[in-house]
């Protein structure tokens, strides 16, 4: 089993308009999720989302159960409940 974290993306206007960065922001976004950047994602292993980039690194990544952060109550419930000071991480991690 393992969580399907898809943090959101996207582009947010203060910062491109005051850096200039609006046309590489938006190319990013938009080469993210094609076939191309799926690629560059999976040969670094993570899992990529397109079917048709999954099936060529089936052997990367076995097949699992995965589970929305929906299920958790969304991403701001999981990180009060799992990653703020004192949550699940800070309980279970065990420094060596």
């Amino acid at each position: 089993m393992s969580i399907l974290a898809e943090p959101p993306v996207s582009i947010v206007d203060g910062v491109v308009n005051k850096k200039g960065t609006r046309n590489v922001a938006q190319a990013y976004l938009e080469h993210l999720y094609s076939p191309a950047g799926q690629e560059i994602i999976a040969r670094h292993y993570f899992r990529p989302r397109m079917a048709s980039v999954a099936r060529r690194y089936a052997w990367q990544f076995p097949s699992l159960r995965m589970v929305s952060i929906a299920q958790f109550g969304g991403w701001q419930r999981a990180q009060k409940q799992f990653f703020a000071d004192g949550g699940v991480f800070d309980q279970i991690y065990q420094p060596h």
